[in-house]
């Protein structure tokens, strides 16, 4: 019997293939699919390079002009292609390179050999900084991991070849100086080395071994790690080259952290909750999670439910999902955002009720008001006491008596209520479900509850003749799901392995009203939490401006914690935000024109190019909109039906909400002044402007209106 030999691409050959001229991306995907299918080939002329410092990186010939450089062993069955690029450049890229295996992790690593001249400094913007936890780089002479050994060091990812480099690191800066050069899980090791955590820690987060003996020359083994698969990725077959090659940019699909790779394709206990800033990855995660289940842990009869908060994101979510799952996995993945399905629970039980969502409009306004003419004058409160107190304590936390509400917690609330003072606040909100009743409506959180008991009874009754209708579900966006929307999701799958996977972040919780502690809603995550570090949307410079607007502000950690801001870090770096203060929407406009155009000077090269324009409001919006156009930009709206994705040489317009779940090369957020109070007054507004910043991937500008 013969063995095909094993053939992989890297994440640099992808990224190369995306900048090709259409002629010559045609001759590398002719090429390559030879190359696939039999890398042994006489027909394939390798070509030694002059120079080269590991002698397995060879060239081949693609046209007079074009050289691909592949990774052709001594001994062994795996060939990697590597590069592609005009003759002389790809063999200067070649003779500095060398793939070897890390001989404590095991993985296969790309390591740059080049002599790393030490940058300057990034000069610091203080506007910028917005915190004192953001300091230049200290000039202080000591290594930053003198007390670490090269046994510690390989552990965390860093390749035995640079080690004395790493060594030779003195400040925070000249960590990002090198950060090109270093395995995406070696400089996430080393910041939350600086950052303060132990080696012991971080590999402990990892589920990393390292104990186990290497083979220094198995390059088919080493493929296998998750670390070697967050930058490599075997073909097995034509289509399998052809998809990939056909969609180089669309890496999320191909490439996951060593982190993310474990979370996606690991078997859990039980609920599983991971947290991380905007552009961490944490959606692209949970879609990778959803496939896995889908493929793996889903018997026929069964689905995936993977649910998140908006229809927007729902729509989004389904559209990628099916990029990059087959016809039969999707066919095991219902994908609906958590409002739409009880919606369609309540129809499917022919109930009448429909949900409020806005309190101010038509009916629910009519009932609202007409529980508020119920109130006891004595006590001296005012109307927005008793919304407040409706969402945050009964509504949050399920209460429908006053027995109930005696015993309520109301943390936070400023304004105590003794017994005899809940007594005679009670009535309006069991007068308000009156009228809600009698006009056939019912507040979201009540149709969340009396589901999840509708559920709980019919579950009780049908557990043994009956399979549930889901395997797994996988929540995206939990920060945005109140008390009880997540007991209704723990209604929803028996408990057991695999039962729920979360991704949030409290940064990004826009409705404080919403603020949940899982495990009061029975979902127990000890044990079974991660955090994703690493930025793969946002450059540092637009990052640190978006963290720097929460000083200030609570963060939690979706179980009644706090998450913290110092172990985050972005890949990418670029300019910083432009901050700018206008005294109405006339500068305000010519302030977005001239940015946006210099903008799209500045990256001519960047084909397509997405720009948006986030504001506050949807009258603010619609204004930027007409006069962007009369100012010779066009313009789309992005609303609820329509996200435009697919629209090239045009302006985004937006709202913060709506803009969430989104990304874009540039952003101008628009917001007015007094966002920027007292975060104890301002916290929604403050994270809804982190929302929109964040959205940036390379460029934004902040304008602040009266």
């Amino acid at each position: 019997m013969t063995f095909k030999p094993k053939v992989a691409l890297s994440q640099e050959f992808l990224g190369q293939l995306a900048k090709l001229p259409a002629a010559v991306y045609a001759k590398v995907m002719k090429w390559a699919t030879r190359f696939q299918a039999d890398p042994t080939s006489p027909g394939i002329n390798y070509e030694n390079i002059n120079g080269a410092r590991d002698p397995n990186l060879k060239s081949v010939r693609l046209d007079n002009d074009w050289r691909g450089i592949v990774f052709k062993p001594t001994k062994g069955d795996v060939y990697v292609l590597l590069y592609v690029d005009h003759h002389d450049d790809a063999y200067r890229w070649a003779e500095n390179r060398r793939l070897t295996i890390n001989p404590v992790t095991g993985a296969m690593q790309l390591v740059v050999l080049e002599h790393v001249i030490q940058q300057e400094e990034r000069p610091q913007n203080p506007v910028a900084q917005g915190s004192a936890a953001y300091v230049a780089a200290t000039q202080d002479a000591r290594p930053l991991f003198a007390e670490l050994s090269d046994h510690e060091l390989m552990s965390l990812g860093v390749p035995q070849e640079i080690i004395a480099r790493v060594r030779g690191l003195t400040s925070e800066a000249q960590l990002d100086a090198i950060q090109l050069s270093l395995p995406v899980e070696a400089y996430e090791g080393l910041f939350l080395v600086v950052a303060g955590d132990t080696v012991s820690q971080i590999l402990m987060a990892r589920e990393t071994r390292v104990d186990q003996v290497i083979d220094a020359e198995n390059f088919a083994a080493s493929l296998e790690t998750p670390e070697a698969q967050s930058r490599f990725v075997v073909v097995a077959d034509d289509e399998a080259m052809r998809t990939i090659m056909n969609a180089p940019l669309a890496q999320w699909r191909v490439f996951l952290h060593p982190t993310q790779k474990k979370l996606a394709s690991d078997d859990h206990s039980g609920p599983m909750r991971v947290l991380g800033q905007a552009g961490t990855g944490k959606t692209v995660l949970a879609i990778h999670r959803a496939r896995w289940l889908a493929e793996n842990r889903t018997p026929d009869g069964q689905k995936v439910l993977f649910t998140t908060f908006t229809k927007n994101l729902a729509t989004d979510i389904k559209h990628n999902l099916r990029t990059l799952c087959s016809a039969a996995t999707m066919a095991k993945i219902e994908v609906s955002n958590l409002d739409a399905w009880v919606g369609a629970f309540i129809r499917g039980r022919k109930l009448e009720h429909r949900i409020v969502y806005d309190r101010k409009r038509d009916a629910a306004r009519q009932a609202w008001e007409s529980a508020l003419a119920s109130k006891d004058s004595r006590l001296e409160l005012p109307d927005d006491f008793y919304e407040h107190e409706l969402e945050q304590v009964v509504l949050a936390q399920g209460i429908t008596t006053l027995a109930q509400y005696r015993v309520a917690r109301r943390t936070g609330r400023g304004v105590v209520l003794n017994r005899a003072k809940r007594d005679a606040v009670w009535p309006v909100f069991e007068e308000y479900r009156g009228q809600l009743a009698s006009r056939k409506l019912k507040e979201v959180d009540d149709a969340y509850r009396e589901v999840a008991e509708t559920l709980g009874a019919e579950s009780a009754s049908a557990a043994e003749t009956h399979a549930p209708p889901y395997s797994a579900i996988v929540v995206d966006e939990t920060q945005d799901l109140g008390p009880q929307a997540l007991t209704l999701l723990r209604a929803m799958i028996p408990a057991g392995s695999n039962d729920l996977f979360f991704v949030g972040d409290g940064h990004q919780r826009i409705y404080s009203r919403n603020r949940a502690v899982m495990s009061r809603c029975g979902i127990e995550i000890r044990g079974r939490s991660r955090k994703l570090y690493l930025n793969y949307r946002t450059t540092d410079e637009i990052r640190r401006q978006a963290v720097a607007l929460l000083e200030g502000c609570d963060i939690d950690d979706l179980d009644g914690g706090s998450d913290e801001n110092s172990r985050y870090k972005s890949l990418s770096h670029g300019p910083e935000p432009k901050l700018i203060q206008v005294d109405g929407l006339k500068p305000a406009v010519e302030e977005t024109t001239n940015f946006i155009k210099a903008w799209r000077t500045e990256q001519a090269d960047v084909v397509p190019l997405s720009l948006c324009v986030i504001t506050a409001s949807g009258k603010v919006r619609d204004a930027m909109s007409r006069e962007l156009e009369n100012a010779g930009l066009a313009c789309v709206t992005i609303d609820a039906q329509n996200n435009h994705a697919d629209a090239l040489n045009v302006v985004h317009l937006a709202t913060m909400h709506r803009a969430k779940g989104l990304e874009f090369d540039c952003v101008v957020v628009l917001a007015p002044m007094n966002n920027m109070g007292d975060p104890t007054q301002t916290e929604n507004q403050r994270k809804l402007l982190y929302v929109a910043l964040t959205r940036a991937k390379r460029g934004a500008m902040l304008v602040q209106l009266p």
